[in-house]
C-alpha cells in the first residue's frame, strides 16, 4: 500500500513537472514571438508623439463642450441626433447595440478582462505597458465619476427619445466610452506604436480594440443612455487621458522603469 501510494506521487509529481515545462515553453514562445513583433525604439517614440498631440487637441474641445452642456442640459441637435439614429429598426440591431455596451454594464467582469490582460502583457515582459492597463482605466473611471457630478447633466427623458436601456446619475461624459477608450484605445494605441505589422494576429489587436472604441458610442445613443455631446465628451476628454498616459509611458521607458531585458 504504501509504495503504490509512492508510486502514484512519483507519477503526480511526472505529470506536474511535464505540465510546468509545457506552460514555461508555451511563455518563452510567446515572449519571443512578442520581441520579434515590436518596432525599433526611434519608430515607437516617433508614433507616440503623434498620438499625443492628437489626443491633447482634443482636449480643448472638451473644455468647452463640457461648458456648454452645463449651462445648457438640453441641446436640439442631441434630441434630433438620437431620433435619427433610433429610427433605424433593423431587426437585431437593438440587440448588437446592447451587445456592444454589455461589458460595460458588468464592472466585475470588466475589471476581471482588465486585469487578465495585464497579465499577459507582464508574462511576456510587456511590464511597463501591463501597469499603464490597470492604472489608465482606474484613473478614467475616477474621473469619470467625479465629472458627472460636477457637470451635472440629467440623462435623456422617454418625453423626447426613446431609452431603451435605462442607466442612473448624471449624463456627462459618457462612462461606457470612457472605460472602453481606457481599456480598448490604450490596447489599440500600443498595438500602433510597438507592433510591425507583419503577422496575422498583429492586425487582429489593432481591429478588435478599433472596433469597440468605435462601437461604443453609437450604442449608447441608439440605446438612448447618453446623448451625442456625451458621447463626444467622453471620446475628448478620453483622448486627453490617452495622451497623458502614453507620454508618461516614453519617458518611464527612456528611464528603463519595468524594462524586461531580452534574452540574446
Amino acid at each position: 500500500m504504501v509504495k503504490s501510494k509512492e508510486r502514484i506521487h512519483v507519477r503526480q509529481k511526472h505529470i506536474d513537472d511535464r505540465l510546468q515545462e509545457n506552460m514555461h515553453g508555451v511563455v518563452e514562445k510567446a515572449q519571443q514571438e512578442v520581441a520579434r513583433s515590436q518596432q525599433p525604439w526611434y519608430l515607437v517614440f516617433r508614433q507616440a508623439q503623434l498620438l499625443i498631440a492628437l489626443y491633447f487637441i482634443g482636449f480643448v474641445f472638451f473644455g468647452i463642450l463640457a461648458w456648454f452642456v452645463h449651462v445648457h442640459p438640453v441641446l436640439a441637435i442631441d434630441v434630433h441626433i438620437t431620433r435619427e439614429f433610433q429610427e433605424n429598426q433593423m431587426p437585431g440591431l437593438r440587440m448588437f447595440m446592447l451587445a456592444v455596451s454589455w461589458l460595460g454594464y458588468q464592472p466585475v467582469v470588466f475589471s476581471g478582462f482588465i486585469l487578465l490582460a495585464a497579465i499577459l502583457f507582464w508574462l511576456v515582459r510587456l511590464r511597463l505597458e501591463a501597469c499603464c492597463i490597470v492604472a489608465l482605466s482606474v484613473v478614467s473611471e475616477i474621473i469619470n465619476v467625479s465629472l458627472k457630478y460636477i457637470v451635472s447633466r440629467p440623462r435623456p427623458s422617454t418625453n423626447l427619445v426613446d431609452v431603451w436601456s435605462r442607466a442612473t446619475g448624471p449624463s456627462f461624459p459618457s462612462g461606457h466610452v470612457m472605460s472602453y477608450v481606457a481599456f480598448w484605445g490604450l490596447l489599440l494605441s500600443f498595438g500602433i506604436i510597438l507592433l510591425k505589422r507583419d503577422r496575422w494576429w498583429h492586425y487582429l489587436f489593432l481591429i478588435v480594440p478599433a472596433f469597440f472604441v468605435m462601437a461604443v458610442g453609437p450604442s449608447r445613443i441608439y440605446l438612448g443612455d447618453h446623448w451625442a455631446s456625451d458621447v463626444l465628451g467622453a471620446y475628448l476628454l478620453s483622448g486627453l487621458l490617452l495622451g497623458l498616459t502614453l507620454w508618461l509611458y516614453l519617458v518611464l521607458k527612456q528611464r528603463g522603469v519595468l524594462v524586461s531585458q531580452r534574452k540574446q
